[in-house]
């Protein structure tokens, strides 16, 4: 039997036209997370993690090369709404972590001082917490200790929060909220601590017994009798597991998804640590991505006189780079003038040629239409069919004929043969006129210098002896 032809399936998901995001999406923060330079195997993890937290307002997939510039991310900030660019980076000293404010900045740069990647976090636990639909979503930030007037205390806490999006109390849905990022300042040492957590509720006010019952699937019953001896049974648990701490109990105010998890029920809130864990210090602020002012250093103060010549130096650098970028534009705009002037003028040339060649088969439309014209006449007048090739002869000969600069130098050439012949010609002519004249002046016995008397004096040796012969 012949193979059943395949049905093609039709696409269900088919994208939408003129599709735009909705403008919560728009406005909310998003971010570019990406490493420069050679960082070693453990940074890029730590990057792609890093990238993992920032979602789902972020670019997960992007594949950054060695030759794509800062200035490259900052062109595509306005069109895709990016707002965050993120940078790891890795000097002889340790790592560092650069997050710049798209697109006038300022750009924070700290100094890596301990860091754990996500595998690491989540391969300790015991019960692990882990799954995609909980990316889906923003994580809810928490800042402690940001307390304070100084200038780095309130640049790192205006970054941190407005890096992740806004949450409206009131109008929140407990369900979109699965994960929390938690910052950390620590004032004897200036350092700041990053944790990543997953957020879960668990009903509170049952046994342990009747909580799993509850809040995971069915345990296995078979060497038991009843279902009572599994509630009543005590040991099955671990003795290490701590009990429930009174100040993690809420009232839900919505129903979650979960077993047990349901509006007006009392819950504990449990934080399930995800991964990757940073401590980091700053080192700097500066204006601008990456190059502008510096307004904090950890370790290096400036006078105001050193930071005026620095002014200086970047207002001279800018205005240079502002001459040569009119310069370019200038050269460019020439350039663009030239190739437009040279296609104007193919363009011309294309339409000659193709009035020629409009012009060529007209004229063979003309020599078709006169051989017809030909073989009509001789038919009318001789009463006969012509010969097959009695008029495409001429037509064919007609047709081969040169036009144009080749016919002008076939008729040079023509015109040179015929001279070259007329002179060969003409040489040969004389040549003979000359040797019949000699004989007969021999058997005259007059020499060609004579005057043409018989006993003159003779022009040559030979004619003498001959007339004395005579």
């Amino acid at each position: 039997m012949p193979p059943k032809k395949q049905k093609h399936k039709k696409r269900k998901n088919k994208p939408k036209k003129n599709w735009e995001e909705p403008e919560e999406v728009k406005r909310a923060p998003h971010s570019i997370v990406v490493f420069r330079g050679n960082v070693g195997k453990y940074i890029e993890i730590l990057m792609k993690d890093f990238r993992r937290v920032m979602e789902p307002n972020t670019a997960s997939s992007l594949k950054a090369t060695e030759k794509n510039s800062i200035k490259d991310f900052v062109s595509i900030a306005g069109p895709l709404h990016v707002t965050h660019l993120v940078m790891f980076s890795r000097s002889e000293l340790s790592p560092f972590l650069r997050i710049c404010r798209l697109p006038h900045g300022p750009t924070l740069t700290f100094k890596i001082l301990e860091y754990s990647l996500s595998k690491d976090v989540v391969s300790i636990q015991k019960r692990q917490n882990t799954y995609d639909k909980q990316y889906l979503t923003h994580p809810l930030v928490v800042l402690n200790n940001f307390a304070g007037e100084e200038l780095k205390l309130k640049l790192m806490t205006s970054m941190f929060q407005n890096m992740f999006p806004s949450i409206n109390v009131a109008k929140v849905k407990l369900n979109t909220i699965r994960r929390c990022v938690l910052l950390h300042y620590y004032p004897e040492d200036g350092s700041v601590e990053f944790r990543h957590y997953s957020i879960k509720a668990v009903p509170v006010g049952v046994s342990k017994a009747v909580k799993k019952l509850v809040s995971s699937k069915v345990p296995n019953l078979g060497k038991l009798n009843d279902i009572s001896e599994f509630i009543e049974k005590s040991g099955q648990f671990s003795e290490s597991e701590a009990e429930d701490d009174p100040v993690s109990n809420v009232t839900l105010p919505q129903s979650l998804a979960g077993r047990g998890s349901k509006a007006g029920a009392k819950s504990a809130i449990r934080m399930i640590e995800l991964g990757p864990r940073i401590r980091m210090e700053l080192i700097k602020i500066e204006e601008g991505i990456v190059d502008g002012e510096v307004l904090y250093h950890q370790f290096i103060q400036k006078t105001e006189e050193e930071k005026k010549i620095i002014r200086q130096r970047r207002e001279t650098r800018r205005k240079n780079e502002e001459k040569v970028r009119k310069i370019q534009e200038a050269q460019r705009k020439k350039k663009e003038e030239i190739k437009e002037k040279h296609r104007e003028k193919s363009m011309e040339g294309m339409k000659r040629k193709q009035d020629k060649e409009a012009l060529g088969k007209f004229a063979e439309n003309d020599e078709e239409a006169a051989e017809d014209d030909d073989a009509e006449y001789y038919r009318s007048e001789v009463g006969q069919e012509p010969e097959k090739d009695l008029f495409t002869a001429r037509a064919k000969s007609a047709k081969s004929s040169l036009s144009g600069p080749a016919a002008k130098r076939a008729k040079i050439e023509k015109k040179k043969m015929e001279k070259n012949s007329k002179g060969k010609s003409g040489e040969r002519g004389s040549a003979k006129d000359s040797g019949d004249t000699r004989r007969k002046n021999f058997k005259s016995g007059r020499s060609p210098k004579s005057t043409g008397k018989p006993n003159g004096k003779v022009g040559f040796k030979g004619a003498s002896k001959v007339q004395r012969k005579r």
